[in-house]
């Protein structure tokens, strides 16, 4: 059974367990001094809060249907730029950061996952948040079965998590960088 400070996950429900590891990867990221970059999200907020603003002005406009159509049109136009956003730059992003506080030379990160349907085989990378800068390192990954991070009832064995993440993180940072 697990203890209050202890995470817990049902094994069977991927869903589950990805997300405990996604919350556990993100605690190591920010523990090491990197700030959350939110921007992104602000701006899918701002997004959706002017399409339900629309919406709501399309929904209670004095025209009916028939004479309202165009309206209409441009409010339902307006919606695939918050799913463009998330198709081309979130991805599979778990958190985004800004640079190391004091640091010239390196960029943000960008940290995402994958822990596909069926399998067990977790998928970590960190990569450059600015992936065209000259202080952009390569991407690096992780694979590993999420049996070795949890134990028979569920509960993640923290240490032994947040030390691969960790190690993933330090071979992000050291890698040698592209000559171009």
């Amino acid at each position: 059974m697990a203890s209050k400070g202890q995470k817990k996950a049902n094994l069977l429900d991927h869903h589950s367990i990805k997300h405990i590891l996604d919350e556990s990867v993100s605690e190591v990221v920010t523990g090491r001094g990197y700030v959350e970059d939110v921007r992104l999200s602000n701006v899918r907020l701002l997004i959706g809060s002017v399409i339900i603003v629309i919406a709501l002005f399309a929904q209670f406009y004095k025209k009916k249907f028939p004479e309202n159509r165009d309206f209409l049109l441009a409010c339902i136009a307006l919606y695939p730029f918050d799913c463009l956003i998330i198709y081309t730059k979130e991805k599979n992003a778990i958190l985004f950061t800004y640079p190391l506080a004091g640091s010239f030379t390196s960029t943000g990160l960008v940290v995402s996952s994958k822990l596909p349907r069926f399998s067990d085989m977790y998928t970590l990378t960190v990569e450059s948040a600015d992936p065209k800068s000259i202080s952009a390192n390569e991407p690096v990954h992780l694979t590993k079965s999420v049996t070795e991070w949890f134990t028979k009832d569920g509960v993640l064995v923290e240490g032994l998590f947040w030390k691969d993440v960790e190690a993933l993180i330090a071979q992000y940072t050291k890698e040698p960088k592209k000559s171009k």
